[in-house]
């Protein structure tokens, strides 16, 4: 597959998260708008607002430039940006933002169908914060961060579903690369240390500790690994997503139970 072709097919998964996500909102009754999630602080509102100014930034709109305080969910430069565009949009209605959002993914994928990028290894005119990303990484990002906040607010208001849709399948994938830097990194595992990760609806995932110490993926699933996780696919996103801790969820273990409980302890993948 060309590099074209592979990151049209991210703009592809996007757009289609983007079209779940905001008919999602838009079935909403007001009052499920202040529910809180599982995001510190944020309720329905507030990721309705941090993908709206993701989707407009990324679409030509000038940045939000607020004064932020440190709290218990805004600690990095980072995460004080993304506070930014939830601030700048408190007093936005949902109607508002459904709107910014559609208007602003449709004048970015005109854009992108209009002058398709060919080269993943380039930068793109515009990141998020200015952050150096090539256009393979933002791409590949954006249906993973719009389909996470559409799985926060159908979690807050009780209302599951689209787990299996392309852009649930793209991020759980995307997501389950990282457990080899989890089990090297996160949980220190020895070298010769295995860890098997199946999740509903997944080829398992299966990595290893080189001599060198590095963590990589293991060509098959060894049979008897040193640690094997089963859970279903929610559970792994909440895990991976940084949204709920090993203790709020049920995982089916099996193997070392000490570097079980590492592996688990560092599981978020992305904040």
């Amino acid at each position: 597959m060309s590099d074209r072709e592979r990151l049209a097919g991210y703009v592809d998964v996007w757009w289609e998260a983007v079209d779940d996500f905001t008919r999602l909102l838009e079935s909403l009754p007001a009052g499920d708008w202040s529910t809180p999630t599982d995001l510190v602080g944020w309720d329905v509102h507030d990721c309705a607002a941090r993908t709206a100014h993701l989707e407009a930034v990324l679409s030509g709109a000038p940045e939000e430039t607020l004064g932020i305080e440190a709290g218990p969910h805004v600690r990095t430069l980072a995460q004080a940006y993304t506070e930014q565009g939830v601030l700048a949009r408190r007093a936005a209605s949902p109607d508002e933002l459904i709107n910014q959002i559609r208007e602003s993914a449709t004048k970015r994928r005109t854009f992108l169908l209009t002058d398709p990028p060919d080269d993943g290894a380039e930068m793109p005119p515009k990141t998020p914060g200015d952050i150096p990303w090539t256009w393979q990484t933002l791409l590949r990002n954006r249906p993973l961060d719009v389909w996470m906040h559409e799985q926060d607010v159908r979690r807050a208001i009780g209302r599951p579903g689209d787990l299996a849709t392309a852009p649930g399948q793209h991020t759980v994938d995307y997501l389950l690369e990282g457990v080899g830097l989890v089990l090297a990194k996160r949980a220190a595992a020895p070298p010769g240390s295995t860890l098997v990760v199946e999740v509903d609806g997944c080829a398992p995932a299966a990595v290893g500790i080189a001599d060198s110490g590095r963590g990589g993926p293991l060509p098959d699933p060894p049979a008897d690994p040193t640690v094997r996780l089963t859970l279903d696919r929610e559970t792994f996103v909440v895990l991976a997503g940084g949204r709920r801790s090993a203790v709020d969820v049920s995982v089916t273990v099996s193997g070392d139970p000490d570097l079980a409980a590492r592996i688990l302890e560092g599981m978020a993948i992305t904040p």
